[in-house]
């Protein structure tokens, strides 16, 4: 009787599933169904259903909550997306330009300025005023826009 070891050995057994591996009974879990570059949003059609161990589907994003968001990094073909590979869609970008407004008692007062990191909205993020050179703390208010809160 040749054993497994042996046909292995011999070439004649082929990858079995995780599952079969492991005798763990297979999980459906959401799975990219397409490589995903960093910084892209993914959307709806950017996921499939595949059978997975029960160890590699833990903790992976239900689509629901990962549509919208935007990769943190490269994610391949396959991959079972995880909260830490995505963020909130960064709406201001370091390095780029973006309008800085400052509003109290009715007076709104909007200027130019440089983003000094990348953040979302709501997200607290530093800028450069481009006509006093100061750096301030601002919110993000949507694209391109951050608001400073009066002194």
């Amino acid at each position: 009787m040749i054993g497994r070891l042996s046909l292995v050995a011999l070439g004649l057994v082929t990858a079995l599933p995780a599952a079969a591996q492991t005798g763990a009974a297979a999980v459906e879990v959401p799975v990219l169904s397409r490589a995903v570059a960093r910084g892209q949003l993914l959307g709806q059609d950017d996921f499939a259903s595949e059978p997975r161990t029960p160890a590699q589907a833990r903790n992976a994003l239900p689509v629901g909550d990962a549509v919208g968001k935007e990769t943190t990094r490269l994610l391949p073909a396959g991959t079972v997306v995880r909260a830490n590979d995505v963020i909130a869609p960064r709406l201001v970008r370091r390095g780029e330009p973006v309008t800085i407004t400052i509003r109290s008692a009715g007076l709104a007062i909007a200027t130019g300025g440089r983003a000094l990191a990348s953040a979302g909205a709501g997200e607290m993020v530093r800028v450069v005023n481009l006509s006093t050179n100061r750096t301030l703390d601002a919110v993000v208010e949507g694209p391109d826009a951050v608001r400073v809160t009066a002194p």
